[in-house]
C-alpha cells in the first residue's frame, strides 16, 4: 500500500518538549513475549559467547579476531575494540565482566597501539559510548570506565584546532595534530550523545560544548535540501563540498543524532529537532520512494548534479527506527508509518536472498526512473532479481552490519506486531547458517549474501557485540529492560539512560 507523501511534521515541534516529559511514549503497551522468547534470548547468548570465546582465544586485548586463521586485526588502534564495544551488551546479557573491566583499567588511550591515526568518530562511538554506556549499566560501580572515557576525549579534542566549528576526522596522537583532509557530517556531527554524556559525569562542559558546536553548524549552513546538509565538509573552512546528499553512509548519524540528542538532553533549543523534522518533511516531498515492483519504501539519494539516484545500503536502513523513534516522541502517526513502510522495505532485502541476510548495496527502480549514478545499466540477472524481488543488489557482500535489525528492533517496540519478532528469530536461523565459523564458533561475513558457498569474510568487527547481538537479545527481552522511553542507543548501540520524566 502506498503511503500519501503530503504530510508536514515541522508544527509538531514546539510540542515535543512536553512530550518527552511524558512515559511511555515510544514503547506500545501491548507487546507480549511470545512463549519461545526465554529460548530465543538462550540461542543470541550463545551467538555472543561462541563468537566472543573465539575473540578470547585468538585475538584476546586486540580489536578484533579473523576467526578463519585464528588471528586478529587492529583498525580501532589497538585498544581492545571488541572488548570495550562488547562491555555493555555482556552487561545487559548477565555475563562476568571481570576481566573485561581488568583490561580495560589497563588500556593506555593517551596512545595509538598501532601506526594508525585515530578516527575521532569511530573512537567516540565505540570507546567513549561504550565506556560511558557500560558505566551506567553497572550502577555506576566502576569509575575507572569515566576516568578511561575522558583519557580518551581529552586527546580527541585536539581535532578542534583554534575557533574551528567542525573536527578534523583524523589525528596523529603522537603529536596532537589533526590529519589535513576533508571529512563529512557523520562524523563531524555524531559526537553530541557521548560528548554530552561524558560532560554529566566528569562535571566539565567542554566536552558538550565541542560536540554540540559541531553539530549546531552543520545544522546551519545552506542545505542541498532543506534540513538535509551536503554529505561532505571541509573543516578548516566549515563549508560543505558538493551537494551530495544521503540518509546514508557518511550522513547517516548526523541526522540520527539531531533526533537523539533531543530525547537524551531534552534541551531549551529546537535547533536540532526542527532540522531534523525538517528533514524529514524534504525526505517524503524528494527522497522517499516506492519500488515499481512490490511497491517497496526506500530512501533514494541526490546527487551533486540534484538527480535522483534510486540506491540503498544496508547503512542506510537504520532510517526506519530512526523515523519510528522520531514519530513516536512526536506524536506523528504518519511519520511512524513511513518508518514502518521503511523498515518493511529493508527487510525485504533480507527475505529476499538465499542467505535470509541483506547485502551491503542494493538499487531500485521507481515510477520516476532507475537512474543510480552509474555509466552501466543493470544486467539482466539484476533485471530479472528486481522483477522478482523489488531491489536488486548492486554489492553483495555482508560485513556483520546490525541495521536492518536495529529497525526491526524499534519497530517491535513500538507496534508489538508479532511479525517483526519473528523477523528477528528468522535472522538468528540465519546467522547460525551462514555467518558462524563452523570449526571455532566465531562470527564472519559473507562475500555474497545471495550465495552463502562463495566464501567468507576473515573478520568480526566489534558492531557485531555491540550491535547485532544486543539488537536482536533485547527484542526477545522484557520491552521494559532497556525501554525506548528510559534509555536512549548511540550510533553504536550503547544505550544512556534518559533523565527521569
Amino acid at each position: 500500500m502506498k503511503l500519501s507523501v503530503a504530510v508536514s511534521v515541522a508544527a509538531t515541534v514546539g510540542c515535543l518538549n512536553v512530550l518527552l516529559a511524558r512515559a511511555g511514549t515510544v514503547q506500545s503497551s501491548n507487546i507480549k513475549l511470545p512463549d519461545s522468547a526465554n529460548s530465543d534470548r538462550a540461542a543470541v547468548k550463545q551467538l555472543f559467547d561462541n563468537s566472543y570465546q573465539a575473540y578470547l582465544k585468538f585475538a584476546q586485548g586486540h580489536d578484533e579476531v579473523t576467526p578463519v586463521d585464528g588471528s586478529f586485526t587492529d583498525p580501532r588502534n589497538g585498544w581492545g575494540a571488541s572488548i570495550v564495544d562488547g562491555l555493555d551488551t555482556m552487561a545487559i546479557m548477565g555475563e562476568d565482566l571481570t576481566q573485561s573491566l581488568k583490561f580495560i583499567s589497563s588500556i593506555d588511550f593517551s596512545k595509538s597501539n598501532t601506526p594508525d591515526s585515530v578516527s575521532v568518530f569511530e573512537s567516540t562511538i565505540r570507546y567513549v559510548g561504550g565506556l560511558l554506556s557500560a558505566y551506567e549499566l553497572t550502577g555506576k560501580q566502576h569509575q575507572v570506565l569515566v576516568q578511561k572515557a575522558q583519557q580518551l576525549a581529552d586527546k580527541l579534542a585536539y581535532a578542534w584546532v583554534g575557533a574551528n566549528e567542525i573536527p578534523y576526522g583524523d589525528l596523529d596522537f603522537s603529536t596532537n595534530t589533526p590529519v589535513q583532509q576533508s571529512s563529512n557530517i557523520a562524523e563531524a556531527g555524531s559526537l553530541t550523545l557521548e560528548f554530552g554524556t561524558l560532560s554529566k559525569y566528569t562535571n566539565n562542559q567542554k566536552y558538550a560544548d565541542l560536540a554540540l558546536k559541531s553539530a549546531k553548524h552543520i545544522a546551519n549552513l545552506p542545505a542541498p535540501l532543506p534540513g538535509l546538509a551536503a554529505q561532505d565538509i571541509d573543516p578548516s573552512t566549515g563549508q560543505s563540498i558538493g551537494g551530495y546528499v544521503t540518509w546514508g553512509g557518511g550522513s547517516d548519524s548526523c541526522f540520527e543524532y539531531y533526533l537523539k540528542y533531543t530525547q537524551l538532553f531534552n534541551p531549551s533549543d529546537t535547533i536540532l529537532i526542527n532540522t531534523w523534522s525538517t528533514a524529514v518533511d524534504s525526505s517524503l516531498k524528494t527522497l522517499f520512494k516506492t519500488s515499481t515492483q512490490g511497491d517497496f519504501s526506500y530512501l533514494a539519494d541526490f546527487d551533486d548534479s540534484r538527480r535522483i539516484r534510486h540506491v540503498g545500503s544496508h547503512l542506510a536502513c537504520f532510517y526506519g527506527g530512526n523515523w519510528i523513534l522520531g514519530g513516536k516522541l512526536l506524536n506523528n502517526q504518519t511519520i511512524v508509518d513511513y518508518g514502518l513502510a521503511l523498515t518493511d522495505g529493508c527487510w525485504n532485502t533480507y527475505a529476499s536472498t538465499k542467505s535470509g541476510i541483506g547485502p551491503e548495496t542494493f538499487a531500485f527502480k521507481s515510477d520516476d526512473g532507475d537512474y543510480t549514478g552509474s555509466s552501466s545499466p543493470p544486467t539482466q540477472n539484476q533485471n530479472d532479481f528486481y522483477n522478482q524481488h523489488g531491489f536488486y543488489i548492486t554489492s553483495s557482500d555482508y560485513i556483520l552490519r546490525p541495521e536492518v535489525l536495529e529497525s526491526n528492533f524499534y519497530a517491535w517496540r513500538a507496534t508489538g506486531d508479532v511479525k517483526y519478532y519473528e523477523r528477528a528469530q528468522a535472522a538468528v536461523q540465519s546467522f547460525n547458517k551462514t555467518v558462524v565459523y563452523k570449526p571455532n564458533g566465531g562470527a564472519v561475513g559473507l562475500n555474497d549474501v545471495d550465495n552463502p558457498e562463495a566464501g567468507y569474510i576473515n573478520e568480526t568487527p566489534s558492531f557485531w557485540f555491540a550491535e547485532v547481538l544486543k539488537y536482536l537479545y533485547l527484542t526477545f527481552d522484557d520491552p521494559n529492560n532497556i525501554s525506548l522511553d528510559t534509555h536512549v542507543f548511540n550510533t553504536e548501540g550503547h544505550p544512556f539512560k534518559a533523565p527521569a520524566a
